[in-house]
């Protein structure tokens, strides 16, 4: 990056450490979901590991095509799951809309689904195991003198709320 770019953004835990990083935006939080009527034919899932013994939709990353493992935390434990399903899909888009039609359990970051959450359409599970986590972030080299117009991008974003921070 630092040959070609002035900075990128990223996941705040996914920045390398010898980066400067300045956020941009709020903490997330995932959210796992399904229609009602698919929870009508199976119980809900009451720990992440009972997502094996169901229906989920796996999210295909399109750049590297890997399925996305689905990333749980409670209480300081952090827990990963495989999940299986009969549905694969690359966009966010599809991936509510196969949710809101009740092929199964759908993890994304909870503002995806927000609206069909706050309606009705769509029944949120494992709440307490869906911890928010760092949001996105400018990053750039902290050994590489800024242009003044990134400077002023950077000076702006820092004045918003939070604090810049380098990597360690």
């Amino acid at each position: 990056m630092a040959d070609r770019f002035d900075a990128g953004v990223r996941l705040g835990d996914t920045i390398d450490k010898d980066m400067i990083a300045v956020p941009i935006g709020p903490k997330l939080r995932m959210a796992a979901v399904a229609a009602p009527g698919y929870f009508d034919k199976h119980p809900k899932p009451k720990t992440p590991e009972d997502l094996t013994q169901h229906s989920c939709i796996n999210l295909r990353f399109p750049t590297h095509g890997g399925l996305y493992v689905w990333e749980f935390a409670r209480r300081g434990r952090q827990l990963n799951v495989r999940v299986e399903g009969q549905v694969t899909l690359n966009s966010t888009p599809h991936i509510v809309q196969a949710a809101l039609e009740g092929l199964g359990i759908a993890f994304l970051p909870e503002e995806e689904f927000a609206p069909h959450i706050d309606e009705g359409r769509l029944v949120r599970v494992l709440d307490d195991w869906c911890a928010p986590f760092e949001g996105y972030y400018l990053y750039y080299p902290s050994r590489r003198q800024p242009s003044p117009a990134f400077s002023l991008v950077v000076d702006a974003l820092r004045s918003h709320d939070a604090p810049t921070r380098k990597r360690q």
